[in-house]
């Protein structure tokens, strides 16, 4: 293993953004329940089912937003209409259902800022430090917004996130297509790429996408879980793995 907690091969290192990166994946949790609890609520009455921490672990954390929804619906049985990516955010359709999550996750974000975990960003500047590549691998559409607010777009070498994957038609978490398109980007064949997750749906890519090191990141006690997707190694701060830069 190198100073930087990784094996010798590793040439590149692919970060996911909510969880990893920045202290968002609590704020997206809080959007999904609550959008999710409505549209419960107004469908079954006071005998509904809230969401909950569960749900967001099994069902949504790491996957693009429209996946997330037919996910979770499906869970309860529950089939709704596609509808169009533009349907107002009360629609009843997948894709509604999705906009009324990113409205109210973009209204937490404005209310309450963004806020960086400083041992992912010490270990960036290491890695960077180093001659590592890197990556910005998300399932967010706003992840460019989201860089710029705590200043780290200059982080990273290529960005994968919603927008690219969208217009690459690329299938998101857990299918691990948008982390080979970063290693792609990069120049660095899979097998010479660590990647970096907090969501279960990640570890599933990461597996399934042979990268040579998988990194669990562990912010909500699911080192168990972490570990029986995929990961090579669980940390609870990228600060564990070492570094300097």
């Amino acid at each position: 293993m190198t100073e930087l907690g990784l094996p010798e091969d590793i040439l590149a290192c692919l970060f996911d953004l909510d969880g990893v990166v920045t202290k968002t994946a609590v704020v997206h949790a809080a959007a999904w329940k609550e959008m999710f609890d409505e549209f419960l609520r107004e469908r079954e009455g006071e005998h509904f089912r809230p969401f909950d921490d569960a749900d967001y672990d099994e069902y949504v954390d790491g996957r693009p937003r429209a996946d997330g929804v037919r996910t979770f619906l499906a869970s309860r049985g529950i089939d709704l209409p596609e509808g169009d990516p533009d349907d107002p955010p009360q629609t009843p359709t997948v894709h509604g259902l999705g906009n009324r999550k990113n409205d109210l996750l973009l209204e937490k974000i404005r209310t309450d800022g963004v806020e960086a975990y400083d041992g992912t960003l010490r270990y960036l500047e290491a890695v960077r430090a180093h001659g590592l590549r890197t990556a910005i691998v998300s399932s967010s559409a706003n992840c460019r917004d989201v860089l710029r607010a705590i200043d780290a777009e200059d982080l990273f070498d290529v960005r994968i996130d919603g927008v690219v994957a969208a217009e690459r038609k690329l299938p998101g978490k857990p299918h691990p297509d948008t982390f080979l398109a970063a290693a792609h980007d990069l120049g660095v064949e899979a097998a010479r790429c660590a990647v970096f997750e907090d969501a279960l749906a990640g570890m599933d890519a990461g597996r399934s996408g042979r990268f040579g090191y998988v990194v669990g990141v562990d912010r909500v006690g699911q080192t168990d879980a972490l570990y029986a997707h995929g990961a090579h190694r669980v940390v609870k701060d990228l600060a564990e793995l070492g570094g300097t830069a």
